[in-house]
C-alpha cells in the first residue's frame, strides 16, 4: 500500500500571525533552534496516532521533533519504549537514533504558542493540517489524545460531538463512522506530574489498554 505524505505547513507559514510573529522573535533569541512549525514524526502506515497539544519552546520548538527536548517527552518515549511503539534510546535530540513503531506523532498546533496557550482560532487553523495528517494514515486504528484540547480538536477532526465524547483520563471514545477509537490521557506535562494529576502508572495504563486492544483485534 502506497502511502501519500500529508501537508505540513511551511517553515513561515503565516496562518496565525501571533504564533508567526513569536516564531519571529525566538529565532533572535533561541538561534540554534528549529523555530518553526513541527513536522510529525513517526511512520505513516502505523496504527497508532499520538497528538499532543503544541511543541514547548525548549523542548520540539528548539529541536523539531514532537515531544522531544521537554519534561513531557522524558514521560512519553520511555513509555513508547516499554509498550513496543518506539525501538532505540531516547537521548533528547532529534538526531538521537529513536525510532518509533507502530505510531506516529504530532500536535494539534504545530508552532510554539505563548506561555504554552494556543488560542482557539490558531487551533482551529491547524486542523486542516491535522485532517490531512488522518486521511493519510490508512492504517489508522487509534488516536491518543494527550490532554483536552488534543481531544477536542480530534473529536471536531472527525465530525463528532464533544457532548457526546467528552474528555475524561482513561476513557475511549468509539469513532464507528472511521472505524477507530479515540483514547484520552492526560497531557504528561511537567505541571501533570509534579501535582500527582498523572503518573507513571497511570499513563502506563492507558497504553496497556491501546495495546490489549490492538490485541483483540
Amino acid at each position: 500500500m502506497s502511502f501519500t505524505s500529508p501537508r505540513q505547513p511551511d517553515e513561515n507559514c503565516g496562518l496565525c500571525p501571533r504564533l508567526a510573529g513569536f516564531r519571529a522573535a525566538n529565532r533572535l533569541i533561541l538561534p540554534d533552534g528549529h523555530n518553526a512549525p513541527v513536522p510529525s514524526f513517526g511512520p505513516l502506515d502505523a496504527p497508532l496516532l499520538i497528538l499532543g497539544l503544541a511543541p514547548g519552546l525548549h523542548g520540539a520548538n528548539f529541536t523539531g521533533r514532537p515531544f522531544t527536548g521537554d519534561w513531557a517527552g522524558d514521560m512519553l518515549f520511555p513509555a513508547l519504549l516499554r509498550f513496543g511503539f518506539a525501538k532505540g534510546v531516547y537521548g533528547e535530540r532529534a538526531d538521537d537514533g529513536l525510532q518509533t513503531s507502530e505510531c506516529r506523532i504530532s500536535n494539534a498546533v504545530r508552532c510554539v504558542p505563548p506561555q504554552n496557550k494556543p488560542v482557539p482560532m490558531e487551533i482551529a487553523a491547524c486542523r486542516d493540517f491535522l485532517v490531512e495528517e488522518i486521511a493519510a494514515m490508512k492504517n489508522l486504528r487509534a488516536i491518543l489524545c494527550l490532554g483536552r484540547i488534543a481531544h477536542d480538536s480530534a473529536i471536531r477532526t472527525l465530525g463528532e460531538k464533544l457532548k457526546s465524547n467528552a474528555f475524561a483520563h482513561g476513557a475511549a471514545h468509539r469513532i464507528s463512522a472511521r472505524g477507530l477509537t479515540l483514547y484520552d490521557s492526560y497531557h504528561c506535562s511537567r505541571y501533570n506530574t509534579n501535582t500527582g494529576v498523572l503518573t507513571t502508572e497511570m499513563f502506563d495504563a492507558v497504553f496497556a489498554r491501546i495495546k490489549a486492544d490492538f490485541a483483540a483485534g
